[in-house]
């Protein structure tokens, strides 16, 4: 079960790094643009603000890695948090920007969490 979590939980942060990637980097290009359909003046305006969210999602996929690689119990106390936060925001989003939110942030952390939860 361990593995099944750790996995999971790799696949959370793996996921964050792609959009810390996506938000700080590549927010004006057509990837970018397309994810919250904006134009290029849109996307130029808004460009700081997603840099800014892109950081934090760097951060969850930086506390996700080091609650894998951090001895127990840390690693597993820093799991439980990243992963939290990363539910809690995923539902934030989901009942304010998009429903999608739902299904690609909240439930992949909701099932890893309770991945990490089983396996302790």
């Amino acid at each position: 079960m361990t593995v099944v979590a750790n996995t999971l939980v790799g696949a959370v942060a793996a996921f964050h790094v792609y959009v810390m990637v996506l938000e700080m980097f590549l927010w004006q290009g057509p990837r970018g643009r397309a994810l919250h359909g904006l134009g290029p003046d849109g996307a130029r305006i808004t460009a700081p603000l997603a840099a800014n969210q892109g950081l934090y999602n760097g951060f969850l996929a930086a506390g996700l890695a080091w609650g894998l690689v951090a001895d127990d119990p840390v690693g597993f106390q820093a799991q439980v948090f990243f992963l939290c936060c990363v539910v809690l925001a995923g539902a934030y989003g989901a009942a304010t920007a998009s429903r999608s939110i739902l299904y690609v942030q909240f439930a992949p952390a909701a099932v890893a969490l309770a991945a990490v939860l089983a396996a302790s």
